[in-house]
């Protein structure tokens, strides 16, 4: 059984080890500001999101492809998160 320390460990580094720079600048400052944060629900979520290949999850973070319903609000978050990061500069 995991336990939740090493849990969160592993999501932030699958955040941050993706295979595309781009999705590891979008999730893995995410995962090193939220994570701790999150209920067990939100974490079950975004463990889930980490399944996807990046392809897709970038399509969605960019609008190119519809996102699936079970993804649309961590999408929408995420999303929100980077354009806050690019702004912040």
């Amino acid at each position: 059984m995991e336990t939740a320390e090493a849990r969160l460990k592993r999501m932030r580094m699958r955040s941050w080890r993706r295979g595309t720079k781009e999705m590891d600048l979008v999730l893995g400052p995410y995962a090193d500001a939220e994570l701790a944060g999150m209920s067990g629900v939100e974490l079950d979520a975004y463990d889930s999101l980490l399944e996807e290949n990046d392809q897709d999850l970038m399509a969605w973070m960019l609008g190119q492809k519809p996102v699936p319903q079970a993804h649309a609000g961590l999408i929408s978050v995420l999303s929100g998160f980077a354009m806050q990061r690019l702004r912040a500069g």
